[in-house]
C-alpha cells in the first residue's frame, strides 16, 4: 500500500522489535525444572511468582462449593448468561462441521471423521482484572466439542470467582497453577496435573513465550500478544462512540495497540479530543492513558480504497466499522480477528457476553488464521477404503508413478494388490 495515500495524525511509538533473551531463558529454566521436579516446582514457583503454595494443587469441591456460595446472585446470572450465549453459538457452530463419505471412483471411498481431542488444558489468566468471561470462552467450546477431559489452570492468587466461573462453565478439573509453571505441567504432566493434548488460552508473556516452547509436544491455539482494536469509519461516524471503544480496549494492558482509520479529517481531530476528554474521568486512565499515548494511532485515508489497504495490513484483531453503509464497506476487508459492523457492535459485547468468542489472533496474525472456536478442540481426521473395482482404478497409476520415482518398495505394495493379468499388462504399459 502507498504511503502517500495515508497520514499519521497520532503514531504508536511502536514495541521493541528484538526478543527477550531474558525472557526466552526464564522460561526454558522453568520448564526444565517442571519436568524434572514436578509438583515440588510447582509449589516453589507458587511461592514465588504469587506469593503462596498451595499444599493441594487441585481445587476441590469444597473449594468449589465454597467459591459458588461466595458468587453473587447477579453475577452468577451474568455469567450463566454469557455461558448460554457462547454455548449457542459454538453449537451452532459445530453442526457446520460434518463427517463425509464420497465415492471418487467406483471402489474408492474416501472420507473424514470429526473427532474431539482427548484432553485439552485451558489457561485462564490472573492479570490485572478477574475477567470472568475467560474461562468462558475458553472452555465452553471444549464441552460443546465433546472432549474428554478438560482441565483449567489458573494462578493461586485469582479471584474466586474465576475458580466458580471455570466449574459453570464445565471445566472437569481446575488447578491453582499460574505462568510458565502452569504450561510446563499441561504439557508433559505432574504427579498431580494431568498432561494434556493441546494448551488453549491467553497469558502474559511468560505464558506464551512458555506456549512457543512447548508446542510440538502439545497443540496450542496461537501465540498472543497484546490485545488490539482497529476502528474504521468515514465521516458519518460519532467521535465519542470511537473514543469510548478505544479507550475500553486500551484500559487491558498498557501495551494494547488501539487505532482509528478514517476518510474524514474531522472525525479524526473530533476523536483525539474525545479521547483526552474521556481520559479525565475514567477511573482506569492510568492504564488506558499509558496505552494511548504509546500504541495508540489516528490514521487519515485519502479514501475508502486506501482505508481498506491499511486495514488489511495491520490485520488487527478486533475490527470494528462505524459507516453509513457498515455492511458494504465490511465485505471489502478480508484481515481481521473478529469483525463488528455497525455502531452498535462494540468489542465489550463480544469480551463478555454475545456468544462470539474473544480469544483472537494478535500481531497480524489474522492474515492467515481465526480466533479460538469449537473447530479448534476438533480433528478432521480422513479415511479411505478400497475394494477390488478400486484398485483396478487406482492400482496401475500408483505402480508407474512408484516405478518412475524409483520407489521400488511402494511399487510391490502396489501392485501385489493386483491379479496377475493385469499386473502384466500394467508392467508392458510401464515398459513400452
Amino acid at each position: 500500500m502507498s504511503k502517500q495515500r495515508v497520514q499519521f495524525i497520532k503514531q504508536a511509538a511502536g514495541e521493541d522489535a528484538q526478543a527477550d533473551a531474558s525472557l526466552i531463558a526464564t522460561v526454558s529454566d522453568i520448564i526444565s525444572n517442571v519436568r524434572q521436579r514436578g509438583d515440588a516446582a510447582l509449589r516453589d514457583y507458587s511461592q514465588k511468582f504469587d506469593g503462596v503454595a498451595p499444599e493441594q494443587l487441585e481445587v476441590s469441591a469444597a473449594e468449589i462449593e465454597q467459591a459458588l456460595a461466595q458468587l453473587a446472585d447477579q453475577t452468577r446470572q451474568d455469567s450463566e448468561f454469557a455461558i448460554a450465549q457462547v454455548r449457542r453459538f459454538a453449537e451452532a457452530q459445530r453442526a457446520t462441521l460434518q463427517p463425509l463419505e464420497i465415492e471418487t471412483l467406483p471402489g474408492v471411498h474416501l472420507g473424514h471423521r470429526i473427532i474431539p481431542i482427548e484432553t485439552v488444558g485451558c489457561y485462564v489468566p490472573g492479570g490485572r482484572y478477574p475477567i470472568l468471561s475467560a474461562p468462558v470462552m475458553s472452555i465452553v467450546p471444549a464441552v460443546v466439542a465433546g472432549c474428554d477431559n478438560i482441565i483449567a489452570c489458573l494462578p493461586p492468587g485469582a479471584h474466586p470467582a474465576m475458580i466458580a466461573i471455570c466449574h459453570l462453565a464445565g471445566a472437569h478439573r481446575i488447578f491453582k497453577v499460574g505462568g510458565a509453571q502452569a504450561i510446563a505441567a499441561m504439557a508433559y504432566g505432574t504427579a498431580s496435573l494431568p498432561a494434556v493434548d493441546k494448551i488453549v488460552g491467553p497469558g502474559n508473556a511468560f505464558v506464551n513465550e512458555a506456549k512457543r516452547q512447548v508446542f510440538g509436544k502439545v497443540g496450542i491455539d496461537a501465540l498472543a500478544g497484546p490485545s488490539e482494536i482497529f476502528i474504521v469509519a468515514d465521516d458519518s461516524a460519532d467521535p465519542r462512540v470511537l473514543a469510548a471503544d478505544l479507550l475500553a480496549q486500551a484500559e487491558h494492558d498498557v501495551r494494547t495497540r488501539v487505532g482509528l482509520a478514517t476518510t474524514s479529517e474531522r472525525v479524526a481531530h473530533a476523536t483525539l479530543r474525545e479521547i483526552e476528554a474521556q481520559l479525565a474521568s475514567l477511573p482506569t486512565a492510568k492504564t488506558a492513558g499509558e496505552a494511548w499515548q504509546r500504541q495508540g494511532e489516528i490514521v487519515l485515508c485519502a479514501d475508502e480504497d486506501a482505508m481498506v489497504a491499511y486495514t488489511d495490513e495491520i490485520a488487527t484483531e478486533h475490527l470494528q466499522i462505524h459507516a453509513r453503509d457498515p455492511h458494504a464497506l465490511a465485505a471489502r476487508i478480508r484481515n481481521y480477528g473478529s469483525l463488528f459492523i455497525g455502531q452498535n457492535a462494540s468489542v465489550v459485547f463480544s469480551d463478555k457476553c454475545c456468544g462470539t468468542n474473544h480469544t483472537l489472533p494478535t500481531m497480524a496474525a489474522a492474515r492467515y488464521t481465526g480466533g479460538l472456536w469449537v473447530g479448534a478442540y476438533l480433528k478432521t481426521c480422513t479415511h479411505q477404503w478400497i475394494d477390488d473395482q478400486g484398485i483396478v482404478a487406482i492400482a496401475a497409476p500408483a505402480v508407474r508413478q512408484s516405478r518412475t520415482e524409483g520407489m521400488q518398495a511402494h511399487r510391490r505394495a502396489a501392485q501385489i494388490r493386483l491379479q496377475p493379468e493385469k499386473l502384466d499388462a500394467i508392467l508392458r504399459g510401464a515398459e513400452d
